[in-house]
C-alpha cells in the first residue's frame, strides 16, 4: 500500500509537469509545427505546380522542336526540288548546245563532202584531159624511131 501511496504522491507531483508539458506541446504545435506544416504543404503545392509547369514547358518545347524539324525538312525538300529543277535546266541547255554543235558539225561535214565531190569531178575532168595528152605522148614516143646508142669501148687500165 505504501507503494500505491508513493505512486499517488508521485503522480500528484508529476501532474503539474505533465500539464506544463502538454501546454508546451499545444503552444509549440500552434506557434511552430503549424506554420512549418503550412509552409511544407505550400512548398509541396508550389513544387507540384512548378513540376506541372515544367512538364507543360517541356511538351511545348518538344512541339516547337518538332515544328522546327518539320519546317527544316520542308525547306530542305524545297531546296532539293529547286536544285533538281536547276540541274534539269542546265542539262536541257547542255543537250540543246550539244545538239546545235552536232548539227553544225553535220552541216560542215556535208559542205566538206560537197567540196570534195566537186574537187573529185574537177580532178576527173583534168585526168580525162591529161590522159588524152599522155596517150598521144606515149604513142609518139613508141612510134618515133629512137636514135641508136652505140656501146662505148671499155677502158683499159
Amino acid at each position: 500500500m505504501e507503494i500505491l501511496k508513493q505512486l499517488g504522491d508521485l503522480f500528484l507531483a508529476a501532474t503539474p509537469t505533465a500539464v506544463l508539458v502538454f501546454l508546451f506541446y499545444l503552444f509549440l504545435r500552434w506557434s511552430f509545427f503549424g506554420p512549418i506544416e503550412r509552409v511544407v504543404r505550400e512548398r509541396g503545392s508550389r513544387i507540384e505546380g512548378a513540376r506541372r509547369q515544367a512538364e507543360e514547358l517541356r511538351k511545348s518545347a518538344q512541339e516547337t522542336s518538332r515544328a522546327y524539324q518539320e519546317a527544316l525538312r520542308k525547306a530542305r525538300a524545297e531546296l532539293f526540288r529547286e536544285q533538281e529543277a536547276a540541274r534539269r535546266v542546265v542539262l536541257t541547255e547542255r543537250a540543246a548546245s550539244i545538239q546545235q554543235a552536232r548539227q553544225r558539225a553535220n552541216e560542215e561535214i556535208q559542205e566538206a563532202k560537197g567540196r570534195i565531190r566537186t574537187e573529185i569531178q574537177a580532178a576527173r575532168v583534168e585526168l580525162d584531159r591529161s590522159s588524152d595528152q599522155l596517150a598521144e605522148e606515149i604513142a609518139r614516143a613508141i612510134l618515133q624511131p629512137q636514135p641508136q646508142m652505140h656501146p662505148r669501148p671499155a677502158r683499159e687500165v
